[in-house]
């Protein structure tokens, strides 16, 4: 590990390696990767990990938003890149970007269709989202024949995929939904195979859907969450290595007599005489307010110092009364031996909020292979 000097999230691209290796290990021959790349990559670096997953051979990336594939581009990224909630302000940046948007409503497949159209464009890739329940975004399975019939019509566009989303697939209390949620893809599409007269490309697998549902890899596989380094159970943790390793420094230490407070509105008050350190991050830079008052702690000299009081915009101040450490000893806020999982359930949250809660303003450092 690389000293942190200040706060730093520090991502190492070899465990991102060994990451989509062993998602790979996981699928048979011919199974295509699609990686997700959304929200700057699950708040480490997009266009960093985009260019290390081209170098890997990945097939495809996703990105939830056009202007997120817009600065891939940008970058210079090549691989296809699917918009996952495409919306119709951007459909004509999307075909000036080589872009591929997810179709998931009758309103956004007209849109596009009028806009392909306008552009002049040929059989444009474009992927059909179908709910199969999670009710987010999706045609239904009774839209089939709307939908083919609107496909007829037009020569500005074709289905490269179909796909659903998996509603609790790492969740073994849902195992009757999930199985349910892969029968009714498999059912919607045969009917569009059948009514369409050809076979677009399926995927419907998330990471923990990879790694608990192998009937339903089908032709291609979405990873998020695993690419960089949780599997959504304590056993798939432990194969796969966190990618990012949030650190900071100590800028000062105060000795705090009994009775006196910590940080705004006195929320946290000395039980005796106690020592604090107080560390260059907060809530602006995505450790939230919802952290402090006994919920969540950060590391020092590979001990835990758990947060005093509220959570500050740019500081937080924790408990070092049993440690030793001195001011400028580095401060590890979460990494692969106290995990953002760790630092997330402590509050009752999840590893996703933590990770792309990661404000922009922090430095990101590399380490390569």
């Amino acid at each position: 590990m690389l000293k942190a000097h200040e706060t730093q999230l520090e991502i190492d691209l070899s465990a991102l390696t060994h990451n989509y290796n062993y998602i790979k290990s996981k699928l048979k021959t011919g199974t295509k990767v699609l990686g997700v790349i959304k929200a700057f990559a699950y708040g480490s670096d997009s266009v960093e990990i985009a260019k290390h997953l081209e170098k890997l051979d990945v097939d495809y990336f996703a990105v939830a938003y056009t202007q997120e594939g817009v600065a891939l581009r940008d970058a210079g990224v090549k691989r296809p890149i699917l918009v996952l909630h495409s919306q119709s302000v951007n459909f004509k940046t999307i075909i000036e970007r080589c872009l591929e948007p997810s179709i998931y409503s009758d309103y956004v497949l007209k849109e596009f269709i009028k806009t392909a159209e306008s552009l002049s464009q040929n059989n444009y890739p474009v992927h059909l989202k179908f709910n199969t329940g999670l009710n987010r975004l999706g045609f239904s399975e009774d839209e089939i024949g709307d939908v083919v019939s609107k496909l007829e019509n037009t020569s500005a566009i074709e289905v490269k995929s179909m796909f659903s989303h998996l509603a609790a697939s790492e969740d073994p209390n849902e195992e009757e939904f999930t199985k349910l949620q892969i029968s009714r893809f498999k059912t919607i599409a045969q009917k569009f195979e059948t009514q369409a007269g050809y076979k677009p490309w399926l995927h419907l697998c998330n990471t923990s859907g990879i790694i608990n549902y192998p009937e339903a890899h089908l032709d291609m596989v979405r990873c998020g969450i695993g690419l960089y380094g949780y599997g959504n159970s304590v056993e798939e943790d432990q194969k796969l290595k966190p990618i990012a390793t949030l650190k900071s420094i100590v800028s000062q230490i105060h000795q705090i007599k009994k009775g006196e407070s910590v940080g705004y509105n006195r929320a946290y008050k000395a039980k005796g005489d106690e020592k604090t350190a107080t560390i260059p991050l907060g809530h602006a830079d995505g450790l939230n307010r919802i952290y402090g008052k006994g919920k969540g702690y950060v590391t020092i000299n590979g001990k835990k110092a758990f947060i005093l009081g509220n959570v500050c915009m740019d500081m937080v101040m924790v408990d070092i009364t049993d440690i030793n450490c001195k001011e400028g000893d580095e401060v590890i806020i979460f990494g692969p031996k106290h995990s953002a999982n760790d630092l997330a359930e402590s509050a009752n949250s999840i590893s996703y909020e933590i990770l792309t809660s990661i404000s922009q303003r922090i430095p990101r450092i590399f380490k390569n292979e």
